[in-house]
């Protein structure tokens, strides 16, 4: 009997898809709205406020910064800590599940030295070009 248990992995990787797509999608629909509003007061011969346009213009990111990259840094080491956690709980409830630590703590890894490279350069204050 099928369980349905290759859902699961389905469904992880369908929520990252998800996290990653719809703010991206949102941001470009916002984007097409605020582009159709602007061409429709320039085919009217509606005069442009200089606010609209600085604003339609300017780089949305904002600019790099040591400050950023340390709070960048802090959230990395959280998603490593939240891997690491979650390997040693499941092991925990489900003795069978043991070797699932190291497994967890490998994949913590990743975001563990990203999140580490992030607070060096923050702490040594290289983040990029100054604006």
């Amino acid at each position: 009997m099928h369980d349905g248990g290759f859902l699961i992995p389905i469904a992880f990787f369908a929520m990252i898809a998800a996290i990653v797509l719809v703010p991206r999608y949102y941001r470009n629909k916002e984007r097409q709205e605020i582009q159709a509003t602007v061409r429709a007061a320039i085919e009217k011969g509606q005069a442009m406020p200089a606010d609209l346009v600085e604003a339609i213009s300017r780089d949305v990111r904002p600019a790099a910064s040591p400050q950023r990259d340390l709070r960048a840094g802090i959230i990395w080491l959280g998603v490593a800590a939240g891997f690491a956690a979650f390997g040693y709980a499941l092991s925990w409830v489900h003795q069978e599940a043991g070797h699932a630590t190291p497994v967890f703590l490998g994949i913590a890894a990743f975001p563990g030295f990203v999140g580490l490279a992030l607070i060096a350069l923050g702490l040594l204050g290289l983040s990029g070009p100054k604006k």
